[in-house]
Order: C-alpha cells, then sequence, then structure tokens
C-alpha cells in the first residue's frame, strides 16, 4: 500500500476527462469541510494598536496564538522579576490600561448574552453518566473537574454574584474609537450575564484527544463543536464561545510547565498548524488542560486547601473574562502602553494574585455554589477587581428564578407534557422561555410549556432560561431520560446497510463522488475486491461517499462500524492537512486526517444509538490539500441494530 502509487492511478483515471475534472475540483473545494486549512491570513486590527508581548518568560513569547495565557506560578514569577528590571514607560493613563483594539470583522466583544459550550474533547473522559444536578460526569475525570465547571458556568450572574460585572464596563460598536480607555454612552456594552451562560455540553469520543493538541487541531474541534450545536451562521456564533476540554494525561499544545490554559479565535493566522477556516462565522474557542494535572503549579491549593480545584476553576473564569472582553484578539480591549504589561488583557493583568491581599483571588458566591476565581483589571476604578458594580451594561437588577421540576423520564413514541413555572422579582413582567437539551422530539413555547413525542432514547441534560423584558433572566437545569422500549415497537436486530461491502461493483444505494467504487489492485480491499477509495490525487480534491438509513425506534443500540486504511505522502507529525470527515445528518461524529495513517486496516466504531426513530443520512467526506496525496480507504462497512 505504498503511498506513491495513489495518485498515479488517479491521474492515469482521469486524464480523458481532465478539463471537466478541473472545474468539478474547484466546485468541491468551494464547498469544503469547515475544518479544512484556511488560506487566508486572519483579519488585522488597527495597525496603530501594539500587541506584542516582549517578556521572554511569558509563554505567548513567540507564540502569539496564545491570548490571555495564564503562566504557572514559577513562570509568573519569572515574568514578573522580568518587568521588574524594566524601566517603565511614561505612559499617561497608566501602565496597566487597556484601551480598544478597533475590531476584527466587527467585533471587540461579547456584546449580547454569552452561550457557553463545554466540548470534552476525546475519548479518554471514559464513560459519561448523568449527576442529579443534570451535569455530565466522566469515569476519567478523577478530581470531578467536569460536573464544577457546568455549575460555575450555570452561576454566572445568578446570586446577585459581581464578579462579572466587572465585564459590563468594556464595549465596542462604530461608536467606540481605536485606542479608546473608556467607552461612551452609545457604545454596546456587555451586559450583565444574568441567569448563567452554559448554553451546552457535548462530549466528543469519536476518537482519543491528541497526546499534544496543536492550536490549529483545537480550533478545528471548536468549528466541530459549532456544527454539533447548529451554529451554523456568523449570526449564531456571535456570542458564542467553546472551551476545548482535554482529558486527563494529555498536554495539549505543550501546555506542561508553562501555562495552564489560552484563548484565540478560529482566524488567528500564528496558531501552530496555521488558521482554521470556518462556514460557520468567526469561532472563540479556549484551549483547557486538565491542569491538576500541574499540581500547585497551575493553582491546586491556591486558595484553600486542598483546593483541588481551585486553578481549574480560576482558569476558566480567567479565559472567559478575557474572552468577553476580547473575543477576537487582539481587537478588544488589550495593554498598549509600551510597558511590561503589553500585549495583555484584563485577567492576565491580575493573574496569581495572593488570596487576602488587595486584588488577590478569593472564593466568589454564586446561585449554584462558590468556587475559586481571580480578580481583572478595571479601567474605571484602575485597580484589580474580584468584585464590581454593574455599570454600562447593566441590567435593572430584576431577578428571575426558575422553578427546578426535578428529573424527568419517558418512552420512545410516547407524548410529554411539563409545564415550567418561574418567579420575578419585579411586578408586572411578561417571561419569554426557552431550552437547550431538550430530547429529540420535544419543544418548548415561549410560555414555558415543554411537549411533544420523543424519538430517541437516551439522557439528555436540559437547560431551561426564563427572561423578562428588562433581560434579566434565569435558568435551571435538570436530566430527562428517554427510554427505547416503548412505543416505537420492537427491533429486529440486524445490519441496515445496503452494498456494505461495495461487492455490487456499484455505488447503490450509497451515493458517491466519480470513481469511489474501486477494485484496483494499487490499494486492496479489507475484504473481497471492491471498496471505496476516498481521495489520493495529490491535488486539491475533495470525495464524498453516502447513504440515507432509518434506524428503528424500538432499538436501544445502534454501533456504525467500517475499516479504514489512511495512506498518505505527508510527513508531518503535526498538521491535519487532508481530512475524512463522518457525519451523521448534519452532525460530525468523527474526524480523521493524516495523522492517522496506518500500514493496514483499522475497525472505527461510533455509537449511533441516539438516532433511534430517526432517518439520517451517513456521510462520509475526504478533502485534500493542494500538495502530497493522502488516500481515505473505506471497506466493510455497516450500521448494527439490537
Amino acid at each position: 500500500m505504498g503511498s506513491s502509487q495513489a495518485p498515479r492511478r488517479r491521474l492515469r483515471a482521469a486524464l480523458t476527462g481532465l478539463a471537466s475534472l478541473s472545474l468539478l475540483t474547484g466546485a468541491l473545494v468551494a464547498a469544503a469541510a469547515p475544518q479544512a486549512v484556511a488560506s487566508t491570513p486572519a483579519p488585522q486590527a488597527q495597525s496603530s494598536q501594539n500587541h506584542s508581548v516582549a517578556d521572554p518568560y511569558s509563554p505567548a513569547y513567540q507564540h502569539s496564538y496564545r491570548h490571555g495565557v495564564v503562566p504557572t506560578i514559577a513562570q509568573n514569577t519569572k515574568m514578573k522579576s522580568w518587568a521588574a528590571s524594566q524601566a517603565t514607560p511614561n505612559a499617561a493613563t497608566g501602565p496597566e490600561t487597556l484601551s480598544y483594539g478597533g475590531g476584527i470583522d466587527g467585533i471587540g466583544v461579547q456584546s449580547g448574552h454569552s452561550k457557553v459550550y463545554l466540548v470534552f474533547y476525546g475519548s479518554q473522559w471514559g464513560t459519561q453518566s448523568t449527576n442529579s444536578s443534570g451535569d455530565a460526569t466522566f469515569s476519567g475525570d478523577a478530581d470531578g473537574a467536569a460536573p464544577v465547571a457546568q455549575e460555575m458556568f450555570k452561576g454566572i450572574g445568578t446570586g446577585n454574584e459581581l464578579w462579572s460585572a466587572d465585564l459590563t464596563q468594556w464595549c465596542d460598536g462604530p461608536n467606540v474609537a481605536t485606542g479608546a480607555t473608556s467607552c461612551p454612552s452609545n457604545a454596546n456594552f456587555v451586559p450583565y450575564q444574568s441567569g448563567g451562560v452554559l448554553a451546552g455540553v457535548w462530549y466528543d469520543n469519536a476518537g482519543a484527544s491528541p497526546s499534544a493538541a496543536s492550536g490549529h487541531q483545537l480550533g478545528v474541534e471548536a468549528v466541530n463543536a459549532a456544527a454539533h450545536f447548529g451554529n451554523t451562521t456568523a449570526a449564531a456564533n456571535r456570542d458564542a464561545y467553546y472551551v476545548i476540554l482535554s482529558p486527563h494525561g494529555t498536554n495539549p499544545d505543550s501546555y506542561q510547565g508553562q501555562y495552564c490554559a489560552w484563548h484565540d479565535y478560529n482566524g488567528d493566522s500564528t496558531l501552530t498548524g496555521g488558521a482554521v477556516a470556518s462556514n460557520y462565522g468567526d469561532i472563540a474557542f479556549s484551549n483547557q488542560p486538565y491542569n491538576m494535572d500541574s499540581g500547585s503549579g497551575c493553582g491546586v491549593g491556591f486558595v484553600t486547601s486542598p483546593g483541588t480545584l481551585d486553578g481549574w476553576t480560576m482558569t476558566l473564569g480567567h479565559e472567559w473574562h478575557e474572552m468577553m472582553s476580547d473575543q477576537n484578539p487582539a481587537g478588544g480591549w488589550t495593554n498598549n502602553t509600551g510597558s511590561s504589561y503589553n500585549g495583555q488583557e484584563n485577567s492576565d493583568e491580575c493573574a496569581w494574585i495572593a488570596p487576602g491581599t488587595t486584588g488577590g483571588a478569593a472564593r466568589v458566591t454564586m446561585g449554584t455554589g462558590t468556587f475559586s476565581e481571580q480578580a481583572s483589571w478595571s479601567n474605571d476604578t484602575n485597580a484589580c477587581a474580584i468584585s464590581h458594580p454593574i455599570v454600562g451594561g447593566g441590567s435593572t437588577g430584576n431577578t428571575v428564578s426558575v422553578t427546578n421540576p426535578g428529573s424527568q423520564s419517558g418512552t420512545v413514541g410516547t407524548a410529554a407534557s411539563l409545564q415550567i413555572s418561574a418567579s420575578d422579582s419585579a411586578s408586572g413582567q411578561t417571561l419569554t422561555y426557552s431550552a437547550t437539551g431538550l430530547p429529540a422530539g420535544l419543544s418548548i413555547s415561549s410560555t414555558g410549556l415543554i411537549s411533544g413525542t420523543p424519538t430517541t432514547a437516551g439522557t439528555s441534560s436540559v437547560t431551561v432560561t426564563a427572561k423578562d423584558s428588562t433581560n434579566a433572566s434565569g435558568s435551571t437545569s435538570f436530566s430527562w431520560t428517554v427510554s427505547g422500549s416503548g412505543g416505537g415497537g420492537g427491533c429486529t436486530a440486524g445490519q441496515l446497510l445496503g452494498n456494505p461491502g461495495f461487492e455490487t461493483g456499484s455505488a447503490a444505494p450509497w451515493t458517491a463522488s466519480s470513481g469511489v467504487i474501486d477494485n484496483s489492485s494499487s490499494q486492496p480491499a479489507h475484504s473481497g475486491s471492491w471498496k471505496a477509495w476516498l481521495d489520493g490525487y495529490g491535488s486539491t480534491h475533495t470525495d464524498t461517499l453516502s447513504q440515507s438509513v432509518t434506524v428503528p425506534a424500538g432499538c436501544s443500540t445502534a454501533t456504525l462500524s467500517f475499516y479504514l486504511h489512511i495512506d498518505t505522502a505527508e510527513t508531518t507529525t503535526t498538521s491535519a492537512y487532508d481530512t475524512l470527515k463522518v457525519q451523521v445528518g448534519s452532525t460530525t461524529v468523527a474526524t480523521y486526517s493524516n495523522l492517522n495513517k496506518n500500514s493496514g486496516y483499522s475497525l472505527k466504531s461510533l455509537n449511533l444509538s441516539g438516532y433511534a426513530g430517526q432517518t439520517v443520512t451517513l456521510k462520509f467526506t475526504g478533502t485534500e490539500d493542494s500538495s502530497l496525496q493522502t488516500s481515505f480507504v473505506i471497506d466493510d462497512t455497516a450500521i448494527n441494530v439490537s
């Protein structure tokens, strides 16, 4: 299975139709998968802004994509020692003052209600379960970090917490001048985030998380997450933020011994591996390692004892604060004074200040619990603030409380109905309800009635939000388990795909790009004579293979399996230049690339039980860049149900 054979085979097959192939290739590239490497440079903020990092001890030094990076405590000490040895410029506004960067793609801050999506990246997180609060839990999460992250983001803007109110002084929009150090009254302010900001949780266990994911790979995962959550427009992602949480034992972007987290957006051309293309607008995301693996260096025990998750919640909060005030770095609020703080964001300037001192880290109480957090820089008080009054972006102060209905259950095919209730501290307010995470087949009305007929077995984490006319809101979360044993009839165990090994010599009932169904000896089949061979041209190209299938409602398990051989001439060990995306409907369930090359076939298995009762399209999309071939060879496919 030599990698040099594939391009020659493809070229021989294509000689008679070279002109039409060229036109087809151009059309297919225009519709390439979102995770393809972007070829256009990232937009730049105003050239008058200086965002360079001069401190040679900073983890962002010569790694400019590490925006808002949280250095380890030891590295932070070295940075401060170096800074103390430098002359401080005579900055009229003060050496820590932040100024507005002019926006990138019109985006400076998150000036709406933030939607935080937690992406548990990689099968090393283990088996997923749901706790009594409706939070996803994982068997590979020894420190119990996952549910705490969920409760923290649910709690922001609840319980009268004012840690997040520091953000209400920041703004963007056409009325904010580049270089401004304060906001005019007609700016678009960051609003106070009433009612929590957690919008969704995804366990992407289609494959293992890389042992040391690159910045580009983390960005690709964020774009995949946008597709998973259905955020497929720029408008849907304007106030979205994807936290890419790598599992215990991994070393994303080589963080160990250097730093604890950073944030960025997909269009940053300085990402290792390059910017990440998106068909869904700009995608804000963060690299959140399982930084308890770094012990006290990343804040274990910094505020409390034993304080296992002190640094975890502090870095989650640090990066969220900085994304809110600088969503597309560095178009938002950063330091441009030329001082030792140059290039830093609001939370950078207050990192690792000891508890009990001015501007120090502290425990912050929210409606969902108490969490260790750090302060963030405030221009209007000229200090690091762990608590701040609600200013330009504030609401009227109304409080909305949503009554938790408790865990719910039902069965596939049996109608469900649940009325959600809530109260408002202000009289005369009409509440409007919305929900995320509802089981398939259910929806919520504006008056809070959840109804419909469940179509899919499984357990969902549901979050219901009620909002009043002043934009004050409240949320509650609970679990909803749907059994697959009722309503939809029995299940006849078996295999659902037609022509699973392609041995008919033609595609049907598959739909395939020209030349994909193949029996040449250049790439042998796993069994029999025929297989599906996607790409392998050594030039810009996209191949697709798809089949529509109905997963019976009465079946409790459905498993997609296939054998995959990846043959490539690429020699990189860090960059995913050529990709194979596996989709079920509009959801990407797995992505493979030239980095997953293998000498023979490997068996892939994906859980499709969540699609019971649905007719969906299974689709493989192979996307190849402009040079060095990669062949994705698929054989012996199956969707088995029982």
